[in-house]
């Protein structure tokens, strides 16, 4: 069975259109113009066109005769958006893709023999002006900014307008898009990284916020520590001097009790004598009585409580000025440590080893820690166990 010829031309034109449409550079929308380059992504661009993006992507890269001049550089593939970096070659350094530059060549030749031989015929998509139907689009007015044909320039509505040849406000106006997509190429790689710049910005503020409050709950967490210590410090005296007193007192009451024992039992061995009906046996016992009643009337020789003796208030402690520095905890802006040192900074008159000795090596120590309110509660409470009159410097 033949197959029909018209079938056959249908055929091979959709095939040539289809492989057009694969010739068709992503930047100023025609057919590649040679030299023809292949990115490292395996996508193709005319090379004017890749080095106009490189151009747009790189502004600050000097300029000679419209080509970058320099080494490096880089740019996004338009297809993709694969980075393409450059060497000190630049755009001249990337390989020409002669596969393609033939392709174009062929289908260019073959374009011509088929125009040649198909019939005359009008081409697809030719504007006819709507005026003037029988007369082609073919000069563009530019007063009103619109195509027309030369009937309405000659006779219509576009008499007094300024005209120009079609092909030439085409060309001028395509190469105005060209550059504007390449524009727009080399801005959305510019946005793209400062998309990845803000990103790379949002994992830092994270990571230095996560760094900081471990900082701050790790310099807290040694205060706890501290203020456990002296706490430990301080009950413990009071327990000291609270267990001596009371023993102290007990040992008072001890000896008062052993006294009244011995006062009671000499009462009752006194009411039984005061019984006895035989003067001269009570006579006998009276006189021995007599100088033990009077000697248990006495209580010089026990020792007795001085007056306020339980009194613990001098343990009493103040702290108004830990408490009001523990609400000043706050972030800082700086720290003024250039004079504190053993004997030279910190507190006028100490010597050293002194609190300023002291507070240089826990600023030594904590000095990463960001809280250098935190470290002078932690001094203010040292300073205030070992009975320190110190004024803050700074």
């Amino acid at each position: 069975m033949n197959v029909p010829l018209e079938h056959l031309h249908s055929k091979k034109r959709d095939t040539m259109d289809s492989l057009e449409k694969q010739l068709i550079c992503p930047i100023c929308l025609e057919m590649f113009t040679k030299p023809v380059v292949i990115l490292p992504c395996q996508h193709n661009l005319c090379r004017k066109c890749a080095n106009d993006i490189f151009q747009a992507s790189n502004p600050y890269l000097p300029t000679r005769g419209g080509s970058t001049v320099g080494s490096g550089g880089r740019f996004r593939c338009p297809s993709c958006r694969h980075e393409v970096v450059l060497d000190r070659h630049g755009v001249y350094g990337l390989q020409r893709n002669l596969l393609v530059e033939n392709i174009i060549d062929m289908y260019k030749q073959e374009s011509n023999s088929t125009s040649s031989k198909a019939e005359p015929e009008q081409k697809p998509g030719v504007l006819m002006c709507e005026v003037h139907e029988d007369e082609k689009i073919n000069i563009y007015c530019v007063t009103c900014s619109v195509p027309t044909c030369s009937l309405c320039k000659v006779f219509g509505a576009h008499q007094s307008c300024e005209v120009a040849p079609l092909n030439t406000v085409y060309e001028i106006q395509k190469m105005e898009l060209s550059e504007g997509v390449a524009m727009l190429v080399g801005n959305n790689d510019r946005i793209q990284a400062i998309i990845s710049l803000l990103e790379e910005s949002c994992k830092t503020v994270e990571e230095n916020g996560r760094r900081q409050k471990s900082h701050v709950c790790e310099s807290f967490d040694h205060l706890y520590a501290l203020l456990e210590e002296r706490k430990a410090e301080l009950t413990l005296k009071i327990n000291s001097e609270q267990q001596e007193k009371l023993d102290y007192i007990k040992g008072l009451q001890r000896r008062y009790t052993e006294h009244l024992d011995t006062s009671a039992k000499l009462v009752e061995t006194g009411i039984q004598t005061m019984e006895e009906p035989e003067m001269a046996i009570f006579l006998q016992n009276a006189k021995p009585l007599l100088q033990k009643v009077a000697e248990g009337k006495s209580t010089s020789h026990l020792e007795k409580l001085e007056r306020g003796y339980e009194n613990m208030d001098h343990f009493t402690a103040n702290f108004k000025c830990e408490r009001r520095a523990i609400l000043n905890i706050d972030f800082i802006r700086g720290v003024c440590v250039s004079q504190v040192g053993g004997s030279t900074g910190g507190c006028q008159g100490s010597s050293a080893p002194g609190p300023s000795g002291v507070l240089y090596k826990m600023y030594k120590r904590y000095r990463r820690h960001q809280t250098a309110q935190i470290l002078w509660v932690i001094l203010r409470t040292v300073m205030v166990a070992q009975q320190w009159r110190v004024q803050k410097v700074c």
